[in-house]
């Protein structure tokens, strides 16, 4: 029931640690799943496969690229929205979906967006500034940078990108864009490399930059905050949710989300209450925090900063 995958799409774009998602999904055949980061497929193939006739899979994606690449997949069991993860509970309420056996989040940008220089998430292809996951909707880069206040510019590279060099390279794109509009990747990435004094070996200067504006103009961070608890919220019993990030701030949010869902509820100090009446926790962790293997970051080397998270709904 699953096409054939065309050139440009899953046969090409393999995804991160594609058998340990599936594994840590334990897809039932006639559960209901929701990818929601679909990018080119390669996941919600493999889930479809897994999946027995009365099985369903909801993809979401707000790329429109990515959206199109879902038509390749004619199947009556998968269906996929245009849409943010964050809008995850919106979703699945127009689709009639209100609980749900998994929920895959594989963060960050697509090989596919990552490789396209028109969609500027790239310094080493010149393209337009833009970072847009959905180039239809917000506002780009080079848009946001032109009206920014140099403060707000070096506080978002300095969070969202933990680069030191924040307020020098705030300086620059400020000093620059007086004389000339800030346009291109190779414009800021040019800037970038002149204010950095110095980087770890075998990494660009502009790297930090680039995934501190990414972040910033897409609301990452935001739609993973709106899009855990939903997650959760959705699952059956014996539901899993599976995380996929690619850096320390999306880690960090997944990690301390899944510890708080798995840990006992929170009491007042010295309550009275034994510890055999505190409830129990509605969820649990499912194992450690799972890497690339070695053999799969030779194949592809972006698969070396992916870490994945799993936890478990053991209660309804």
């Amino acid at each position: 029931m699953i096409p054939t995958a065309s050139a440009g799409d899953a046969a090409v774009h393999a995804p991160v640690l594609a058998v340990e998602a599936l594994a840590a999904l334990a897809v039932r055949p006639d559960g209901i799943y929701v990818d929601a980061t679909f990018g080119r497929g390669g996941h919600s193939r493999m889930v479809l496969a897994a999946l027995g006739p009365q099985g369903r899979l909801q993809a979401i994606d707000r790329d429109p690229e990515a959206v199109a690449a879902a038509r390749a997949i004619i199947d009556p069991r998968f269906s996929c929205a245009h849409a943010n993860f964050g809008a995850l509970a919106r979703v699945l309420d127009e689709a009639g979906i209100t609980q749900v056996n998994g929920v895959l989040l594989d963060l960050g940008v697509s090989s596919p967006q990552l490789d396209d220089p028109k969609r500027g998430f790239s310094f080493r292809r010149d393209g337009p500034l833009d970072m847009r996951m959905d180039p239809t909707r917000g506002e780009s880069a080079a848009a946001w940078l032109a009206r920014a206040q140099q403060q707000e510019i070096g506080e978002v590279i300095r969070t969202h990108g933990e680069e030191r060099f924040a307020e020098q390279i705030a300086r620059a794109i400020v000093a620059a864009r007086a004389r000339q509009p800030l346009g291109t990747t190779r414009q800021l990435a040019t800037l970038v490399a002149e204010a950095v004094r110095t980087r770890e070996p075998g990494q660009d200067p502009a790297t930090r930059t680039f995934q501190a504006l990414r972040i910033h103009v897409n609301q990452e961070l935001e739609e993973l905050a709106l899009a855990l608890p939903a997650s959760m919220d959705r699952l059956a019993a014996g539901g899993r949710l599976v995380v996929i990030s690619f850096h320390s701030l999306e880690d960090r949010i997944v990690k301390r989300a899944m510890r708080e869902a798995a840990s006992p509820p929170a009491l007042p100090p010295r309550l009275p209450i034994r510890a055999a009446d505190i409830p129990a926790p509605k969820f649990r962790l499912v194992g450690k925090a799972q890497r690339a293997s070695a053999t799969e970051i030779a194949a592809n080397p972006r698969a070396r900063s992916a870490v994945m998270r799993t936890l478990e709904r053991v209660a309804a």
